[in-house]
């Protein structure tokens, strides 16, 4: 009877740790259902900008790749800042996710007077959708300087002034950079917005125009700017004919990235069913088209990529803190 009893256990405890494994397995092995309802995608901004268009446009693919409605909901405020903080406290379910922009992501918490301890490791990216490059440009008929070498050999001698949309934005940065790079005196001064600044420089009262390709195509078709130089790595095709600062008088590095990110703590499989949705959303043909019929450049990158981006653009932001005074 006792041995009767004791093979019994023997294999009650064989059949619970055959089924133990075979749980485990099935767990680890297990397809995630996502997703099963709409995704909101936060956009920062207010609706008709560029990143809330880049958006709208991009959703439909998407909704197409996941087979669910994406809704674009727009927070603007606090230079982004307003919907950043609501995607870092949402939950990380894939379910809420993000457009992160650059340089206001990274200036937003390296300002000290932000007093903010966010940083590029709070988020999880999913995947960059826009490079807007930077572009230097002045009016169509200047007489002083007509290409990119003679306008800097001037700044050296003379102070000229230069557009942005506010301090610590992209225009900003790129006025400080060729400054301490290349000796220019280039005086930044603030606006409002696009409309402002390109109103002062076809006006003659702001020298030189410094700005995103997207800012600049429609005055440059009207006849009102002449492109002289764009601030990425190669040439766009926005203005294929038109140098970089590399090829012509020394790197400078300027543009906005606009990608998407997710709260820390998202499922590994979920991210990368979101990342493989977004790649082959941004990627469509028809969708490329449409983007760069308004100047926006789809520039994707995945994941850690994308974040290397990123930091390529902190470091650059670091080395201008002590000319904006953020010591």
């Amino acid at each position: 009877m006792k041995k009767m009893l004791c093979v019994i256990m023997v294999l009650i405890l064989a059949v619970g740790l055959v089924g133990c494994g075979k749980g485990a397995k099935t767990q680890e092995g297990a397809k995630v259902d996502f997703p099963t309802k709409p995704i909101t995608l936060i956009v920062s901004f207010a609706a008709g900008g560029g990143t809330d268009l880049g958006a709208r446009l991009l959703a439909p693919y998407l909704e197409k790749e996941l087979g669910v409605p994406v809704v674009v909901e727009n927070k603007p405020g606090g230079g982004g800042w307003i919907g950043y903080s609501e995607l870092l406290k949402a939950k990380p379910d894939g379910y809420t996710i993000g457009y992160v922009n650059t340089p206001g992501l990274i200036t937003g918490y390296l300002n000290p007077s932000a007093k903010r301890q966010q940083n590029l490791d709070s988020f999880t990216y999913v995947a960059n959708h826009v490079l807007d490059p930077g572009v230097i440009a002045v009016r169509a008929d200047e007489k002083r300087f007509t290409t990119i070498q003679e306008l800097i050999e001037y700044a050296k001698k003379q102070e000229l002034t230069t557009t942005t949309n506010g301090v610590g934005t992209g225009p900003h940065m790129a006025a400080l950079d060729i400054n301490q790079k290349m000796g220019t005196k280039f005086k930044p001064v603030h606006f409002n917005g696009t409309g402002e600044y390109l109103a002062a420089v076809l006006g003659g009262h702001i020298d030189v125009f410094i700005a995103r390709v997207g800012e600049s195509l429609e005055p440059v078709r009207d006849g009102q700017l002449k492109v002289l130089a764009v601030t990425t790595k190669e040439r766009v095709p926005q203005y294929p004919n038109v140098p970089t600062m590399n090829e012509t008088v020394g790197e400078v590095l300027n543009y906005s990235s606009r990608g998407i990110a997710a709260p820390k703590g998202i499922d590994p499989k979920v991210l990368e069913k979101l990342q493989t949705a977004f790649e082959k959303a941004m990627k469509n043909p028809e969708h490329v088209q449409k983007m760069e019929k308004m100047g926006l450049t789809v520039h994707y990158l995945k994941g850690d990529d994308y974040k290397n981006l990123l930091k390529a653009e902190e470091k650059v932001i670091q080395n201008l803190k002590p000319l904006l005074g953020w010591n």
